[in-house]
This record gives structure tokens, C-alpha cells and sequence, in this order.
């Protein structure tokens, strides 16, 4: 449930748009602008719980955030501006993200390194159940009661998620008093984190990926429902289809670890999404697909990413396990960060066309895949010089 609070509160609304767009007397354009500063405030919000999940355990921090976040939900329902959505959606970014790192963080507390792929599969089914469910009670809601009731039902559900917190889950890592909330030792615990070669390539392998995922969210309401006219139940429907692809190889990862690395499943799965991505971009560029093809090489290319989601999430967090909140908190700052970005591009480049969603997720793709191969260099680079200096100490010590 804490994992499931960013997708759903990112998928349940994008059906509304065109209504909330309406209704603020707006663009459908600017109204995506509050998907940009959702991502703003989730990324910057991560940064935040990290070093206080380290400190104070995973629960105290749970309950400041939920109820920040309940209170904005509350505003988002009853907002009259879009500016007034922008800003209080940053708000409701802050407070949400508080789950989104605990729960990375509780996976490394209480598995063993070689589990955490295994078990990252498992959350990504819990995280991929929300954009089948979201979006199409979303379509439901607007058009049955409104946009507003989207986010009393999103107030409902935080209420419900802190009462579970409470009640039901247990802390998983006691207080360590001995971790600094002072900028300076932060800053530091964030740099040595990102210092490590392991984190930094499959941190970023891993965010650039997501971002063509996020560049998806914010360009298909305008795609699916402005250029091709579908409604908002059958784009409920369309996000939720594209969702079962991604879910479905989630699990499928399960079963290739039994027989293969993480490394390995990761490097053929962005190779196969970089196809998929310019087969996209070319066959919109040259207006050669319709509806159904456009459909059909966005689920390849997002499936992809039940790949690699778990495996770069895992193998970024191996490394820690003292600070895993403040590694979870960096990893997810990183990725949603690139995500505010690309979905900001996408907003920015809107026009007649799909070329601007289909270009930016292109382009996410081949860059993850090559900071992928850049990076596995380092890393085994790194491990070389390592094995020598392991054995020049030992013929030292012999000698």
C-alpha cells in the first residue's frame, strides 16, 4: 500500500484531464504541468525522508508524511485554479514520497541481498496493480461525479494507509541515534552513497529507463484522448492493458533469476525497449501507425520495464545496508527527478502529433542502455584494480 501511493495518485487523475482542463477554464497542456510538479516534490521529498528514515526508524517519518500528504489531498479536492493544483500537487508529492522510500528501504532491512530482486518483482506487482486499477476508476469517477472526487477517494485511501501503518506494520529498523540530521553529515552520506560505482550506473540506468515511463504518463491523455478521440473510460481501459504488460513481466523476472543475473536480464531488456522505442518514433514520424500499432509498440517498449525496474533497483541498493533509507531516498530522488524532467519536456513540446511522447521515450531508453554499458566498464574496472591491490597487500604481508 505505501509503495502504490505515488503510482496511484500519478495514474488516477491523468483520465480527468480534459475535465479538469474545462473546468479551470485552461489547457489540457497546463493542467499536465501538476504531473510535473507532482514529480518536483517527489523526488526533492525523497531526499528529505532518507536520512530521517535512518534516524528515527521507518514508522515516525511514515506518519508526518501520510498526514501531510491527506491534507493536500484535501486542498487538490477543493482547488478552483490550476495554478492552485500545481502548487498544492507539489504538496501532496512531499508528503506521499515518505512511503514510496520506507518501503524500498524495508525490503533491503529484511531480505538478504540475493532475495531483493526476487522480492523488488513482487512490490513491482503491487505497484503495477495500481495503473489498471487507477485509471479506470478514475475515468469511472470523472465521468460519473466529477474530477474533485478523484481526490477525496485519494484522501480516503491515505487515511486508511495511516491507519495501517499504525496498526498493522512493524518497524523494521530501530532509531539510530547516531545518524545526523545536520546538512553537512547528509550531504556527505548522500556522496558516499553516490560515490559507488555500483549505485550511480544502475541508478541512473534505472531512472532513465523509468523516465520514457513517465514521458508515457504525461503525453498519452493528450495522445489517446485528443488525437485518436477516445474517452476517458477507454483510456482507463488502454492505461490499464499497457499496466498488465509491465506487471506481467515483473513476475516473469521471478522465474529468469533462476537461471540468469540481474546484469544480464537488464542489459537484454533495455536493448529490446530501445527497439521498441525507434520502431515507435519512426513509425509515427512517417505516420505509418494508427491507434492499435501505436498501442501495441507502447506495451513492448513499457513491458520492458518489468525487467528492469527490480534488477536496478536491486543491484543499486546491494552495496548498503547501514543507510539503506538514505540510498533508497537518493535512487528514487534520481529517477523521479528525470522523471519531472521528461514529462516537462513532453508538456513543453506538445503539438498535433505523438512524435514528441514517442521522441522522448526513444530517447530514454538508448541513453539508459548506453549508461548501462558504460558503466558495467567501470564497474568491472574497478573490481580489477581492487583484485590486484588485494594481492599486492598479501604478497606484502608474506614477504
Amino acid at each position: 500500500m505505501l509503495s502504490a501511493i505515488g503510482p496511484f495518485s500519478i495514474d488516477m487523475y491523468l483520465p480527468g484531464f480534459p475535465a479538469i482542463a474545462a473546468d479551470l477554464h485552461t489547457t489540457v497542456a497546463h493542467v499536465a504541468l501538476s504531473l510535473s510538479s507532482f514529480f518536483i516534490g517527489i523526488s526533492a521529498g525523497q531526499l528529505l525522508y532518507g536520512p530521517l528514515l535512518d534516524r528515527y526508524g521507518r514508522k515516525r517519518p511514515l506518519y508526518i508524511g501520510l498526514s501531510v500528504y491527506l491534507l493536500a489531498s484535501i486542498g487538490c479536492a477543493l482547488c478552483t485554479s490550476v495554478d492552485a493544483l500545481i502548487a498544492l500537487r507539489l504538496v501532496q508529492a512531499i508528503g506521499g514520497c515518505a512511503g514510496m522510500v520506507a518501503s524500498r528501504a524495508m525490503v533491503r532491512d529484511l531480505f538478504p541481498v540475493k532475495e531483493n530482486a526476487k522480492i523488488f518483482s513482487l512490490l513491482m506487482l503491487v505497484i503495477g496493480v495500481s495503473p489498471i486499477i487507477a485509471p479506470t476508476l478514475g475515468g469511472y469517477v470523472t465521468a460519473a461525479f466529477g474530477w474533485h472526487y478523484i481526490f477525496i477517494i485519494l484522501t480516503i485511501m491515505s487515511a486508511l494507509i495511516l491507519a495501517a501503518v499504525h496498526f498493522a506494520l512493524p518497524e523494521s529498523r530501530k532509531p539510530d541515534l547516531t545518524v545526523s540530521l545536520l546538512p553537512a553529515p547528509i550531504i556527505k552520506g548522500f556522496l558516499s552513497v553516490f560515490k559507488e560505482p555500483q549505485f550511480y550506473t544502475y541508478a541512473f540506468t534505472g531512472a532513465i529507463a523509468a523516465a520514457g515511463l513517465y514521458a508515457y504518463i504525461s503525453g498519452s491523455p493528450h495522445v489517446f484522448m485528443e488525437l485518436y478521440k477516445v474517452t476517458e473510460r477507454q483510456y482507463g481501459w488502454i492505461f490499464a492493458g499497457i499496466a498488465l504488460g509491465l506487471i506481467t513481466c515483473s513476475q516473469l523476472n521471478i522465474f529468469l533469476l533462476r537461471r540468469f543475473k540481474s546484469e544480464q536480464i537488464i542489459r537484454v531488456a533495455l536493448f529490446c525497449q530501445t527497439l521498441a522505442g525507434i520502431t515507435l518514433v519512426l513509425g509515427t514520424a512517417f505516420h505509418l501507425l494508427g491507434l492499435f500499432s501505436t498501442i501495441f509498440f507502447i506495451l513492448i517498449f513499457l513491458s520492458c520495464q518489468g525487467f528492469v525496474f527490480p534488477n536496478s533497483a536491486a543491484l543499486s541498493m546491494a552495496p548498503f545496508s547501514r543507510n539503506a533509507g538514505t540510498a533508497s531516498a537518493l535512487m528514487g530522488g534520481i529517477q523521479l527527478a528525470v522523471g519531472a524532467l521528461t514529462s516537462g519536456i513532453v508538456s513543453v513540446l506538445t503539438n498535433s502529433t505523438a512524435l514528441p511522447m514517442a521522441g522522448v521515450m526513444a530517447s530514454c531508453a538508448l541513453l539508459s542502455f548506453c549508461i548501462l554499458l558504460a558503466g558495467r566498464k567501470v564497474i568491472r574496472y574497478n573490481a580489477t584494480l581492487l583484485e590486484v591491490q588485494e594481492e599486492s597487500a598479501e604478497m606484502i604481508s608474506t614477504s
